[in-house]
């Protein structure tokens, strides 16, 4: 840190009592000042020579016989900065840094200790130092700034104390932005010191210059984002308004770069702003950023706590982020550019690394109680069915809604199942849904068809249609649907009407309509067929591996 030292005279200043001050000297004093609670015995010729703002006020009192009182109620600093300010029209050394410079300049201006009322007076010398070192120093210029926040701030505006700081701060930066040999900054930690109000001014400054890279400002943003703004787990305290303010502040210095600040980064933030009760404006954008590059993100990142006792996380906003991922991929100037680039592969893999990751999403929140399932449909349908290369994620998201909400009706289970592509699951995941009971029955028989197909297809046989034996169990789900619908049109409409076609069903099938199928172990369901090909298919074996050759072994005598 850079010194000055100014005069050349032994502090000659005591006390004389409790908060009293004065000076040692053989004339008596004839001057009191009141300072903020502290009151200086001096004298009026060093003072009144360089301060005009004393001379002023002393000629304005009336009898003021041999002690004149000066009360400075209106003084900016503190007892401290007069002192200094007392002493250097003495010729008492003092000595001005970078810590005590702001508060001496305020009061030396308040005082108006300029060269008009003596020449080489205290401003004068001050605005020399300011200059020609603490501008000139990187650390000193810091101090310096972050000490206008603490002395008169509106003062030091006018003074021009405060955007000189600033300039020099963002002037520092902009002539070498990166270490020496380095890809990183040396100065973002520096500046995550500094109140929101001097950083983003100096971070204004900085990317109007458009010399320093997008991603240095994104990594200067993030150190000061986790330096003042609640974006871990763990953190707590109140929240307040200045918080707010950061996070405003923030999100307007954003670089408009795609990756110049990570996802994750704007995950982060989102979750700050959610913590904060921030805007929902301000939040929907920073949704919107992050579906920018919605496939950097992972599925921890995405759980949002949300601010309603609806679900445990915020769905709607990933929604947000997922229309504006699917938007921008599929908007003419993006598609421009794609081409342009070359880079269709490009957009077509983060199309299927989104569509991974919102499967996984949905498995995490698939354990919610209060999560409902048409929410979680409409999440899974927004992905384009193009971007599942496979269903096995999906029917595990099935599988733990079901499994964590045992109380969803049949209608909604196969309401829920009606996303699954049988077609597109794995010989592992066909495994485990033909044995899961919380399945429709529908669902099973299809998963089971599906993967008789492809066996069949791999031994170079052809199935072109079903079994007449899963067949015959399709028809009886297929009745089933049929009635459901039927009954909830008919209940809507008329309570005790029912539909012809309806009523021709349950008279052939009287003794199964009451049962449900969903609800009932499905070896004791299959067996109720009177079909033998129907038995041996309700007797498939309890090894999920025997299921398949069990299946080609009882269709080898049919003609397919």
């Amino acid at each position: 840190m850079k010194f000055m030292k100014l005069g050349y005279r032994p502090d000659s200043f005591f006390f004389a009592a409790e908060a009293i001050r004065s000076v040692s000297s053989e004339v008596s004093t004839d001057l009191e000042i009141h300072v903020h609670g502290s009151l200086y015995r001096l004298h009026k010729f060093p003072l009144l020579s360089k301060c005009l703002r004393l001379q002023k006020l002393c000629s304005e009192i009336e009898d003021a016989g041999e002690i004149a009182v000066v009360h400075l109620p209106e003084f900016p600093c503190d007892a401290d900065a007069f002192e200094l300010c007392a002493k250097f029209c003495y010729g008492i050394a003092i000595t001005l840094s970078a810590l005590n410079i702001v508060p001496i300049w305020c009061a030396a201006h308040y005082l108006r200790m300029s060269d008009d009322a003596d020449r080489g007076n205290l401003l004068g010398k001050l605005d020399v130092f300011f200059s020609s070192c603490i501008l000139r120093r990187w650390k000193d210029t810091l101090v310096a700034l972050q000490s206008t926040r603490q002395h008169a701030p509106p003062l030091c505006e006018e003074l021009g104390i405060t955007g000189r700081c600033v300039d020099a701060v963002a002037t520092a930066v902009v002539a070498n932005p990166l270490l020496p040999g380095a890809s990183g900054s040396w100065w973002d930690d520096d500046l995550t010191e500094l109140c929101v109000d001097h950083y983003w001014r100096v971070m204004v400054a900085v990317k109007s210059a458009g010399i320093v890279p997008a991603k240095l400002v994104g990594e200067a943003l993030r150190a000061y984002a986790l330096r003042w703004l609640p974006i871990h787990d763990d953190d707590g305290g109140e929240l307040t308004a200045k918080q707010r303010l950061v996070m405003e502040k923030i999100l307007s210095l954003l670089p408009q770069e795609k990756g110049s600040v990570s996802c994750n980064f704007l995950l982060n933030l989102l979750k700050a702003a959610n913590f904060l009760q921030a805007s929902t404006s301000l939040k929907l954008e920073l949704a919107r950023r992050v579906g920018s590059q919605l496939e950097e993100a992972t599925a921890g990142d995405l759980l949002i706590p949300s601010n309603s006792s609806d679900t445990l996380y915020d769905v709607d906003i990933v929604m947000t982020m997922l229309d504006e991922f699917l938007l921008q991929l599929q908007s003419p100037a993006s598609e421009r550019k794609v081409e342009l680039e070359g880079r269709l592969s490009s957009s077509h893999s983060s199309k299927l690394r989104v569509a991974k990751l919102i499967d996984g999403y949905l498995q995490e929140i698939a354990r919610d109680n209060n999560l409902s399932v048409e929410k979680l449909i409409a999440v899974a349908q927004a992905v384009p069915d193009f971007a599942r290369v496979d269903h096995d994620d999906l029917y595990r998201v099935i599988d733990i809604y079901l499994r964590s909400h045992p109380e969803l009706d049949k209608n909604a289970r196969k309401q829920l199942c009606r996303m699954l592509d049988c077609k597109k699951l794995s010989v592992e995941a066909c495994m485990k849904a033909a044995q899961n009971e919380l399945l429709p029955l529908r669902v099973v028989v299809q998963v089971l068809f599906s993967e008789q197909s492809r066996a069949a297809a791999l031994s170079g046989c052809q199935v072109t249609e079903l079994p007449g034996n899963l067949k015959t169990l399709l028809a009886k789900t297929a009745v089933e649907d049929e009635e459901d619908r039927g009954r909830s049109i008919t209940k809507s409409k008329c309570p005790t009407a029912e539909k012809p076609e309806t009523l021709k069903m349950k008279l052939a099938q009287e003794h199964d309509d009451e049962i449900d199928y969903d609800l009932i172990p499905r070896e004791a369901l299959l067996l109720r067929s009177v079909s033998s090909r129907f038995r041996a298919l309700c007797s498939l074996p309890k090894n999920p591996k025997r299921i398949i050759s069990k299946l080609l072994a009882m269709n080898r005598g049919t003609n397919y």
